[in-house]
């Protein structure tokens, strides 16, 4: 063990004294000026150098104008018509059921022949309304109007009138004027106060009925 420290003194003395030897020389260096010229030798002289600027790159020219692309007018496509062909037509088909046989029935009994029918009764007489006296539809200056007569107003009158059930005129309508309104309402006058009919009969039975006359006015000369 003391050998091992006797050896490491021995090693760190002889670094020491180097160290002491190096810095002994470099001051007898810088003494003697030896350190100076040995910078010079170092440094060399630096020489200017002038950098030329590069000239700027011409301008470009200005690119052409778009050209102007004419679009065509829309031209509708043509219309395409596909025929198809015509669905098959459908197919039927008819089952027949065939029923199951029936039992034997034994035929029912004949009905008994009906009775004879009543014979109808026989259907009374049919006519028209007839007047009841054949001279019903006479006037005469009797049967004017004071005014009309004094005025010798004469003419022909046709009336439509309605005959009930029991013979009576129950209405009365112009149904061609003679031209002298009092003349005409004499006549409707006369016939609904005056005129008696036979009453129409339908299967002898009295019903209404219609009939229409002309009537003429004229003074005896």
């Amino acid at each position: 063990m003391a050998y091992a420290d006797q050896k490491m003194s021995n090693n760190r003395m002889i670094g020491l004294g180097a160290v002491v030897l190096i810095h002994v020389l470099l001051g007898w260096l810088l003494v003697t000026g030896l350190a100076q010229k040995f910078v010079k030798q170092i440094i060399e002289p630096i020489e200017a150098v002038q950098v030329k600027e590069e000239a700027p790159p011409p301008d470009e020219p200005p690119p052409p104008p778009p050209k102007e692309v004419e679009i065509p007018p829309y031209v509708p496509p043509p219309d395409v018509q596909v025929q198809t062909d015509s669905p098959p037509p459908p197919i039927t088909v008819q089952t027949t059921v065939v029923p199951p046989p029936q039992a034997y029935q034994p035929p029912a009994p004949a009905a008994p022949p009906a009775p004879p029918a009543a014979p109808a009764p026989p259907a009374g007489p049919t006519s028209k309304a007839q007047p009841a006296n054949a001279r019903i539809f006479e006037v005469s200056e009797d049967d004017y109007p004071p005014s009309s007569l004094r005025a010798e107003e004469e003419g022909v009158t046709q009336v439509r009138v309605a005959i009930g059930a029991n013979g009576r005129v129950e209405s009365c309508e112009i149904t061609a004027p003679s031209g002298f309104p009092k003349l005409d309402e004499r006549t409707c006058k006369i016939a609904q106060s005056r005129w008696r009919f036979k009453p129409a009969l339908q299967n002898g039975t009295p019903v209404a009925d219609s009939l229409t006359k002309r009537i003429r006015w004229q003074i005896r000369k």
